[in-house]
């Protein structure tokens, strides 16, 4: 289960392969955050704002069927096939020229874009970490109730 991090993390990658069983979820707004590793701007650019919009604002899982139609993996594989197939595609990568594949990657993603929009999550993510919202999520999970807003 890919839970915030391993969501976000997985957009930086080039190759994604998951197994059937997984969830990727961005729990970010339900616990008073905001999304972070540029989240909120590559995954609009991948799956849509729409979609985006379900998963970053509402917290909405996406099944390992869904991520692969959206294009946020590769491949669904089965548990035992994860290591090796990446290890293929690492293997076929590397056999490519490396200069040709770096400057290719670096053409794929404008790194100045996503480090100016990891900048300013940085700024949000930290000052909502102080928030009264952030307080009543904390306290409403580990008080097993849904938090409520609506108070603050």
């Amino acid at each position: 289960k890919g839970i915030g991090l391993g969501l976000t993390m997985l957009l930086h990658c080039d190759f994604v392969y998951v197994t059937e069983r997984t969830s990727l979820v961005a729990p970010f707004v339900n616990l008073g955050l905001v999304p972070e590793a540029a989240s909120s701007l590559l995954l609009p650019k991948l799956i849509g704002h729409a979609r985006a919009a379900e998963v970053l604002l509402l917290g909405e899982p996406v099944t390992a069927q869904q991520a692969l139609a959206w294009g946020l993996v590769n491949a669904i594989v089965t548990p035992d096939q994860v290591m090796p197939r990446a290890l293929e595609t690492a293997k076929k990568l590397a056999e490519r020229a490396p200069t040709a594949v770096k400057l290719s990657k670096a053409l794929m993603k404008d790194s100045a874009v996503v480090k100016e929009r990891m900048k300013q999550e940085g700024a949000h993510f930290v000052s909502q970490l102080a928030s009264p919202e952030v307080a009543e999520a904390i306290g409403a999970f580990f008080e097993k109730r849904k938090p409520d807003f609506s108070q603050l």
